[in-house]
């Protein structure tokens, strides 16, 4: 399928390694000029060389922190100067600590909001004039599927990502009319360096293998197996897409059938 994008520039949030890394990716394959950011240079700056060979697109990276709103500012100024414009937005933000809901400091909720609310609402903000001016834009919001299905040791998270939901539905209301479409993915147990970190917790833990414990932690999926991030990836891809035309305010989990709810 050609998607519509070839010389396209997107701008993806946390893009080093997992899910930020394989939609970047799956961008690049199709001949969007992609600019990177995460918080380590390093592992930045290898990602970046990573898909710039394996798919021959235009990257560049910087170094920004998205709880950090000079950072976000300074990223969106930087990858604008270098390729003239930003098309495609794909938010992304790594998630606040587990806890129950008495742990939980007036610090701890405003670090949380920040992180996942805010980063995104910065984003967006700085990007959206443009997008708007040129008729055409797709903004991609990563939360999580617990906007769907709370976690109950993910309060923070549960709460700050939901605000993402709301503020996504309200904007494509506004937006619609300027042809800039924003859409929610909400992604389930997905085979990252979180996941792979979590089943070896959880291993050491209860004196299992890492494989059990993965077997035991997808055990409510009912395709039985975690997602891939490039499986993932493709649903990004297509809402950041010409193909997608259509489709605005939506909140779309990719999750193997776990959330059990109608909507």
């Amino acid at each position: 399928m050609d998607y519509g994008i070839q010389d396209r520039v997107a701008l993806v949030a946390a893009s080093s390694k997992g899910l930020g890394k394989a939609c970047a990716l799956g961008l690049a394959r199709e001949g969007v000029r992609v600019a990177l950011c995460a918080r380590d240079e390093t592992v930045l700056e290898q990602t970046a060389n990573d898909i710039a060979e394996a798919t021959g697109a235009q990257v560049s990276w910087q170094r920004a922190d998205m709880s950090s709103a000079e950072d976000i500012l300074e990223l969106v100024e930087t990858t604008r100067a270098r390729f003239g414009k930003i098309d495609i937005l794909v938010t992304n933000a790594g998630g606040p600590p587990p806890g129950s809901f008495l742990e939980f400091t007036d610090e701890d909720w405003l670090s949380a909001l920040n992180l996942n609310l805010m980063s995104t609402i910065r984003l967006i903000r700085a990007v959206l004039p443009q997008m708007q001016e040129q008729k055409w834009g797709r903004i991609v919001n990563i939360t999580s599927v617990t906007v769907k299905q709370p976690i109950e040791v993910l309060l923070l998270s549960n709460v700050s990502r939901a605000g993402v939901v709301t503020l996504s539905k309200t904007l494509s209301n506004q937006l619609a009319k300027d042809n800039v479409l924003i859409n929610t993915v909400c992604p389930g147990i997905i085979l990252t360096d979180r996941v792979d970190q979590l089943t070896h917790n959880m291993a050491q833990a209860q004196n299992i293998s890492q494989d059990d414990a993965l077997q035991n932690y997808v055990q409510p999926v009912p395709m039985g197996r975690p997602g891939q991030p490039s499986e993932f990836a493709d649903l990004v891809v297509f809402l950041s897409s010409e193909r997608c035309s259509y489709m605005t305010g939506t909140v779309t989990q990719i999750d193997g059938g776990l959330v059990q709810g109608y909507f």
